[in-house]
């Protein structure tokens, strides 16, 4: 697989409170993160570097995933874990007192992607369908366009938009959507923060990944565009491709 992962802190906010990164288990799987942190003072880089170094390391550890049964599986209690240590991290540390922080995850195999959000940082696959989104918005304005009560034109500029309803380490317990999908030659996975897909579109995204350049170039190529679309947000995201080079002889 081939694979990208950048974050940067975008034109307005004075620090990055998003975090992420690629790991690889013995097997050479691979398991991309972004998190989006939010909190008190400094506390949303807390929680979101605490989330993605015990994600990652855990994973690195892991046994060869199988199934799309055992991703699953493995994600979901591997995130409830990690909802339990920040959440206690939260209560123990009078300046970390709220921290939270977004996540959208992907076990990546050879015949199987599997995604896991909690929040409002997003998934993507780009195949021979075409580019569309994976993930469901865990957030305020979302759940108002879901229940018909303003458009998806009206959630663009409601003034609630960054009101997240799931976060992980806010509460003792938490909620998780999970999906599997097929991952096969050429397919890409994209996953970003809200700070990306709040200012690019999901044409200028497919326009930007389909382009014949580097995943590197690709990566930069968004972010210049969030930031010159304003770049109020940390901007984060990674770029997985399933690319078969033992395949093809």
């Amino acid at each position: 697989m081939k694979a990208v992962f950048k974050t940067d802190r975008g034109k307005v906010r004075q620090h990055n409170e998003d975090n992420g990164g690629i790991y690889e288990n013995a097997s050479g799987q691979r398991l991309a993160i972004v998190a989006d942190g939010m909190g008190g003072h400094r506390a949303g880089d807390v929680a979101s570097l605490m989330a993605t170094e015990n994600i990652g390391d855990r994973f690195k550890e892991s046994p060869a995933i199988q199934t799309a049964e055992q991703a699953e599986q493995w994600l979901k209690s591997t995130i409830e874990e990690v909802n339990t240590i920040l959440f206690e991290h939260a209560q123990a540390e009078a300046e970390c007192e709220g921290m939270g922080t977004t996540v959208v995850a992907a076990i990546c195999t050879d015949r199987f992607a599997t995604v896991l959000n909690v929040g409002d940082s997003r998934g993507y696959i780009l195949n021979e369908t075409g580019f569309q989104q994976l993930t469901d918005d865990h957030s305020l304005v979302n759940e108002l366009v879901r229940q018909g009560e303003i458009s998806k034109e009206d959630a663009e500029h409601h003034p609630m938009k960054n009101v997240v309803l799931r976060a992980l380490g806010t509460e003792p317990s938490i909620k998780i959507d999970l999906m599997t999908i097929m991952f096969e030659e050429g397919d890409k996975l994209f996953l970003c923060s809200d700070g990306l897909s709040n200012k690019v579109s999901e044409a200028e995204m497919n326009e930007i990944l389909l382009q014949d350049v580097s995943f590197e170039e690709q990566a930069e190529k968004l972010i210049d565009l969030a930031n010159q679309y304003g770049g109020e947000d940390n901007i984060t995201l990674v770029i997985i491709e399933f690319d078969d080079v033992s395949g093809r002889g």
